[in-house]
């Protein structure tokens, strides 16, 4: 009991989605899906690579 309003939503947003026609950028799923990014995947690539700067390096030895 109490379930019919909850299922009933539920429903109605599967229905929107399948649908519902959406504007699809397929350029950049295709960058996304190959894993080209351009600048992003740089950046975060030089983020892993930096050593952290740690305050208590000092005490630990």
């Amino acid at each position: 009991m109490g379930r019919g309003r909850a299922k009933a939503k539920q429903t109605k947003v599967a229905r929107e989605l399948k649908y519902s026609t959406h504007a699809t950028d397929f350029d950049a799923l295709q960058r996304e899906l190959s894993g080209d990014s351009g600048d992003a995947t740089r950046r975060g690539d030089e983020r892993y690579d930096e050593t952290p700067d740690d305050d208590y390096d000092d005490y630990r030895r």
